[in-house]
């Protein structure tokens, strides 16, 4: 397979952590990974010893995941508009107090299916309330050449948390029970506020200005729906996570299956554990040789092999092919999460970062239940068999499918070359819509040339701001062009000129101007 997308510099995988700050932080989401970790793992043994079908055991990976699919967007916008440090602490504050719930309730033996699926889907609020802070933090933390290093190492916070966590809580259940594992995962959420606490942060540029809730979730949106980059990491995402989904799901049937107790049980997540860990020394080797479509490809294939192993195999052998399973993991997530963050512009990265949530959890979501109802309907084998094949065909879809050329290289700095305009009046940041006019002088015979060219002026208008979007031609002379675009809000034109457009999107409006024979004219006009 030929190299269609440009991967991003490769330094050492161990790199950002010399810094610091990033050092403290991804100890503390370790840690805290780790806990969570514990808890599912305790719940889902819960069900197990409770003999919970395969759909009720599956809904506890969807009671995780579906507040993605609630929140995603509302809890991107809050990262890109309130304080992200002050959020992170808010929220893991918050997880800590219902973990301690959690574990009062067990301590008391009032806990059943349905309430632990409620404290367990409180649980996946705070989470996908926290996410996009996450995300959005790792490039402050460190330099851009490190974002692939460090997208990497956040991937082992959680797949290394899969190798600590199921192992230690299988030990913990066997001598201890539940209640302790749950406790443990209070202790993890108050260590990582801590953490947060002791980093002191610089001051977030932009909230003495911030959007309004409800604009800045559409810009969001719009931004997402006018970047093809961006589009296709979220497509690549969701053809990945729905197969893959049925594992995490049925991985407790599987236990069932091969007639392991909680400890055998926590090794074989363990084991995905592992192979993750063990990922992050051969991922930087191997992306030096191969394009990242290939190894999204070659990911899905190995989770297959996982997959067949756990409708399959004996213990040993799933055992040891499950850690290629979570090399595979890590591969994709690794070259997915680097290379939205590397193509997301500051302004919007919580919100893309949260729609990219959204998509990834909530295909688990939906994926992990009905993988469950398909075991309970056709058997867990079958289920698992079919994701396999599954998968099989998502490595095959790389060909059609590419991740695109340019993912990771585009100069996403902000461009602040905005020259204010002369009007007679002062407009309210809230006067609009505004529709913005620019006339182009093309230069004679090159109008087929300029057109090619404003598409392109089209998707960053749109990205940035622009409701709707149209390009005219005079009638009256044939080298006129006109441009027409509208805003919601005179607020939002200043954040588009000032605070939106990014180096990519002047490049993009300089190609459209080379075939112009003098300086475009742009008027803005306000409703009446």
């Amino acid at each position: 397979m030929s190299k269609t997308a440009a991967a991003p510099s490769i330094v050492s995988a161990w790199a950002p952590m010399a810094i610091p700050a990033f050092r403290v932080l991804w100890f503390a989401q370790l840690g805290s990974n780790i806990g969570t970790w514990m808890q599912t793992v305790g719940a889902q043994w819960f069900l197990v010893d409770a003999a919970a079908g395969a759909t009720v055991i599956a809904l506890v990976q969807t009671a995780s995941l579906a507040p993605a699919m609630l929140f995603s967007l509302p809890a991107g916008v809050l990262a890109d508009s309130l304080d992200r440090r002050k959020l992170l602490i808010w929220g893991m504050v918050a997880s800590a107090v219902i973990a301690a719930a959690l574990t009062v309730v067990a301590l008391l033996n009032d806990l059943t299916p349905i309430s632990l699926l409620a404290f367990t889907f409180l649980l996946g609020v705070t989470s996908t309330l926290t996410s996009p802070a996450w995300q959005a933090i790792q490039p402050e933390l460190v330099p851009r050449e490190q974002i692939g290093a460090s997208s990497a190492l956040g991937g082992v916070t959680v797949n290394g948390a899969r190798a600590v966590g199921p192992a230690l809580a299988g030990a913990i259940l066997s001598l201890t029970g539940a209640p302790v594992v749950f406790g443990i995962n209070a202790l993890s959420f108050i260590a990582a506020a801590a953490a947060l606490v002791w980093w002191k942060r610089p001051p977030q540029d932009g909230l003495d200005d911030r959007e309004r809730f409800g604009p800045a979730l559409r810009a969001g949106v719009r931004y997402v729906a006018s970047a093809h980059l961006v589009r296709r990491i979220l497509l690549r995402s969701a053809l990945f996570a729905a197969p893959a989904s049925a594992l995490w799901a049925l991985l407790p049937v599987t236990a069932k299956r091969l007639e392991l107790d909680s400890s055998g049980y926590g090794l074989l997540l363990g084991a995905l554990g592992v192979g993750a860990v063990l990922g992050i020394f051969a991922l930087p080797v191997v992306r030096k040789r191969f394009s990242d479509n290939v190894v999204v490809a070659v990911s899905a294939v190995l989770f297959a092999v996982g997959t067949v192993a756990a409708a399959y195999l004996p213990y040993i052998p799933t055992l040891l092919l499950l850690v290629l399973a979570g090399l595979a993991w890590i591969g994709t997530l690794t070259v997915l999460n680097a290379a939205l963050q590397l193509t997301l512009p500051q302004w919007v990265r919580s919100r893309g970062a949260a729609v990219y949530i959204l998509v990834f959890m909530g295909t688990m979501a939906i994926g992990s239940f009905l993988w469950g109802l398909i075991a309970q309907l056709f058997g867990t084998t079958n289920a698992l068999a079919l994701a396999a094949l599954l998968l099989l065909l998502v490595a095959a879809s790389v060909r059609l499918l590419p991740l695109l050329p340019g993912t990771g290289e585009i100069d996403r700095t902000i461009s602040l070359t905005w020259a204010t305009p002369m009007l007679v009046f002062e407009p309210d940041p809230t006067d609009g819509p505004v529709l913005i006019e620019v006339t182009y002088p093309v230069r004679a015979g090159e109008t087929s040339e300029f057109r090619a060219a404003m598409e392109h002026v089209e998707d960053s208008r749109r990205r940035t701001g622009a409701s709707r979007w149209r390009l005219y031609r005079s009638g009256e002379d044939e080298n006129r062009m006109l441009e027409a675009f509208v805003v919601p809000s005179w607020g939002e034109f200043r954040r588009q000129q000032s605070q939106r457009l990014t180096g990519r999107d002047r490049e993009l409006l300089a190609d459209a101007l080379r075939y112009c024979d003098g300086p475009a004219t742009e008027r803005h006009y306000f409703a009446a």
